[in-house]
């Protein structure tokens, strides 16, 4: 347990950022499962439309910290790549 004031109010600031934290992330998951189920359902303007949404909120996740940029960079290329295909050939895929 923390002896000193300033380690306290370190502890009490650390638990206010991972809660503000956690709820951020759980966003952008939320946002990612949108656009995985409108590929999944096949509906190429759907998944478009939230992909468009996603995009500033993974953007705004990696600049504050939480998520690597390399994995927003992955995540926007694959994406988008699987919706380019939405209703191409299977071997296009």
């Amino acid at each position: 347990m923390a002896n000193t004031n300033s380690a306290k109010k370190r502890i009490r600031q650390a638990a206010r950022r991972t809660e503000v934290n956690r709820v951020r992330v759980s966003r952008v998951r939320t946002f990612l499962r949108s656009v995985e189920e409108a590929i999944e359902s096949g509906d190429k303007g759907s998944a478009e439309a939230a992909f468009r949404a996603m995009q500033p909120e993974l953007m705004r996740a990696s600049g504050r910290g939480l998520v690597h940029r390399n994995l927003v960079a992955r995540k926007l290329s694959r994406l988008s790549r699987r919706i380019k295909h939405l209703g191409a050939p299977a071997a296009a895929a």
